[in-house]
């Protein structure tokens, strides 16, 4: 395998609906790893894409008086046009509704199903619809599902294939078990997989007899293939038909939201395991966003759009804010407001004033910046390795000499202004320096805005201040 490669994965985003705050906080973090490994030197394919079969894709096509298909054409733009929009830099953006994928996929599941661990029989129990899922008794809150409306938890039976996942779940037991792989990050959620793992009895249904829109079983086609199960292939099958990419398995990052962590860390593992296929690296899973203390959701109505973020802050400062408050920690409050008081607190009055202060003093002083030495900051690649931007901005912008606050208030204790001579270019010269660090430590999140200061402070050349502020303040 060649260790200059690295391969991570956002979910792939089911088009019932468009894109949300919660769809752009994983992709944009997804992206700030891809693009620090980059910067690191290393090979990387970067997979994102939509999720397209299934019973609410063809419900929602339905009520939008469309086939399945032109629904999926639609919904699978938009986010298309959003991830451009944010400066997304995916090599490749997967559709389930891709022939190759169909192929690939009833291909592993005919080696499963010859393999013995795909058997015929009946399910009977409580289903969510909104999850499209089966549900267990640890799934559940007040006997219903907590993710959706009640009305939505029903009891279903009907005769489906089944995968024989218990077969599996000491070897993935085990693995979780072993705290020395960091296979489930953070600790508390593989602690959550570990117990529930110690409670599975049963099979899994992996097919539906009622759900055209799908991949129908290679040996059943009165059935088609349960989304969850045909969906989680992606990940691999995009390396199968992709040219160039067969190298990349396994993944090194699956980065998702803990909605979906029991698929990922358990029934993926198992489908791989029956297959004989290497199993990912690493799973990374954050929390949600909530509003007012509410889970965002369609239902109720509390979604912030990107295209919304994008509109009042900009490209790199919808990444810095996404960024810096990404629910890698618990679930996190957000709200336009509050956004508001962060833009104009760390970019307008912090980083985007320091830079148009230094600058505007650097120009009068017809100063010209030396070659620089530029190092990254261990502790900000090692948090950004965790998908912890938050504190890797943090980091940046608080912790140590070399932080955005510290340039400001050692640049006002010094009263850079009042100087001249050999003391200013000295205090210019440090601020410029660690400025120009901070540049270069941003890359990933803010990559304009790394790039406009790295052009105003470029060796050799004589500094002239930004025409306009980096960050203009937000006055609402």
């Amino acid at each position: 395998m060649n260790k200059k490669n690295f391969y991570i994965t956002t979910p792939i985003y089911y088009v019932n609906d468009v894109p949300h705050i919660g769809h752009a906080c994983t992709t944009i973090v997804a992206d700030i790893i891809a693009r620090q490994k980059r910067l690191e030197g290393k090979n990387v394919f970067f997979l994102t894409g939509t999720d397209e079969h299934g019973a609410k894709v063809a419900q929602a096509a339905k009520k939008s008086n469309l086939e399945p298909i032109e629904f999926c054409n639609q919904i699978s733009q938009r986010f298309k046009q959003t991830w451009e929009r944010l400066n997304i830099s995916n090599d490749y953006f997967f559709r389930t509704t891709n022939p190759d994928h169909a192929k690939s996929v009833s291909e592993i599941l005919n080696k499963i199903y010859q393999k013995g661990d795909i058997y015929k029989s009946t399910y009977e129990g409580l289903y969510c619809i909104g999850c499209e899922k089966f549900l267990t008794e640890s799934d559940l809150v007040n006997g219903t599902c907590p993710l959706h409306p009640p009305e939505q938890t029903v009891n279903q039976k009907e005769e489906n294939w089944f995968f024989k996942i218990t077969k599996y779940i000491p070897q993935i037991s085990q693995l979780i078990e072993n705290e020395q792989t960091n296979y489930i990050i953070p600790e508390g959620k593989r602690r959550e997989v570990s117990a529930k793992l110690k409670t599975i009895d049963r099979d899994i249904s992996i097919s539906r007899a009622n759900v055209s829109w799908g991949i129908p079983i290679p040996w059943d086609n009165s059935q088609t293939i349960y989304v969850w199960i045909e969906a989680l292939l992606n990940y691999y099958t995009a390396t199968k038909f992709l040219k160039g990419k067969n190298q990349f398995w396994p993944a090194d990052i699956h980065l998702l939201g803990k909605e979906i962590l029991w698929f990922h860390a358990v029934i993926w593992q198992a489908i791989l395991l029956s297959a004989g296929l290497a199993l990912p690296k690493k799973t990374i899973i954050h929390d949600f966003y909530i509003i007012e203390n509410k889970k965002i959701s369609k239902s109720l109505g509390n979604m912030i759009s990107p295209d919304e973020l994008l509109e009042e802050f900009g490209i790199d400062a919808t990444r810095y804010l996404i960024a810096s408050s990404f629910p890698i920690g618990g679930d996190t409050n957000v709200s336009i407001e509050k956004f508001r008081k962060k833009y104009n607190a760390d970019l307008a009055n912090g980083l985007g004033n320091l830079v148009s202060r230094v600058a505007a003093l650097a120009e009068k002083s017809n100063l010209s910046c030396h070659s620089f030495s530029l190092k990254r900051n261990k502790t900000v690649d090692a948090l950004i390795d965790l998908a912890n931007t938050p504190e890797a901005l943090f980091t940046i912008w608080n912790k140590g000499k070399n932080s955005v606050s510290e340039i400001n208030k050692r640049f006002n204790e010094q009263k850079a202004w009042e100087q001249e001579g050999e003391k200013l270019k000295g205090i210019l010269t440090d601020s410029i320096t660690s400025i120009v660090n901070i540049a270069n430590d941003i890359e990933s999140f803010m990559p304009e805005t790394s790039g406009k200061i790295k052009n105003i402070f470029k060796p050799r050349k004589q500094i002239k201040a930004p025409g306009k502020p980096l960050f203009p303040r937000i006055l609402k």
